[in-house]
């Protein structure tokens, strides 16, 4: 059964609903069932990326509040990541543009390693501080989780995968995605935001309830005859 995932890797409730959701599937007694698909998406497709502005001053600018209050509404959110495991480093994030990286992760879906590079690049962006629209830092995200650092280069420098990308939001669009993450269960039943675990291992069981209904395992029928076998001739 597939679960498609639309996240952004700046927004801090996508990488609190990974975790989340991974718990989730941890206890799921079905996981090896479920194929997980991770979709491109921008919350600030507009935003160019800042590297001598703070997090803080984004988002007060973004708000219209005071930078002060801009760093008690991320307080609250270091505290909701702190309950799952995760370590935000506000103060040392780079605000940046998120179409580079989600092309990465488009490239790194096509080889294989799309779970591996969402949580590269939530790390680098929460809590290693790093430019996730900076080519040089991606070759290196790609390269640590093995992909191929030449061709993780050719597809940045040129406009390989941005097809890719602008698929997967115009179809956010069409579905009527207006935040991440999103997550939607074979097809038919649509979850956002960062849900509890529970919560998500309960739509979890029932997609797959269904699902499993509507694609019942085939037995197979063997009829024996005459056969030769491995190392026993015929």
């Amino acid at each position: 059964m597939k679960v498609e995932i639309w996240s952004d890797v700046i927004c801090p409730f996508c990488y609190i609903g990974k975790r989340k959701f991974e718990t989730a599937l941890s206890q799921f007694k079905h996981s090896d069932s479920i194929e997980i698909v991770w979709k491109s998406y921008q919350l600030a497709p507009d935003f160019k990326t800042d590297p001598n502005k703070s997090v803080y001053q984004v988002l007060a600018e973004h708000k219209g509040m005071s930078l002060e209050q801009a760093k008690g509404i991320s307080d609250q959110v270091v505290s909701m990541a702190k309950q799952v495991g995760l370590v935000y480093h506000f103060e040392k994030t780079i605000p940046a543009n998120s179409f580079n990286a989600n092309r990465l992760s488009q490239l790194a879906k096509h080889r294989g390693f799309q779970e591996a590079v969402e949580e590269v690049l939530f790390k680098a962006y929460f809590t290693d501080g790093r430019n996730i629209d900076d080519i040089p830092t991606l070759i290196d995200l790609g390269k640590e989780i093995g992909l191929d650092s030449t061709e993780v280069k050719t597809v940045l420098e040129t406009n390989l995968y941005m097809d890719e990308v602008e698929q997967d939001l115009s179809e956010a669009s069409q579905i009527g995605i207006r935040g991440v993450p999103y997550f939607l269960f074979d097809s038919k039943l649509a979850v956002s935001g960062a849900q509890e675990s529970a919560t998500f291992l309960q739509i979890l069981e029932k997609s797959f309830a269904e699902w499993e209904k509507e694609n019942p395992k085939q037995t197979l029928v063997a009829i024996e005859g005459q056969t030769c076998k491995v190392g026993e001739g015929c």
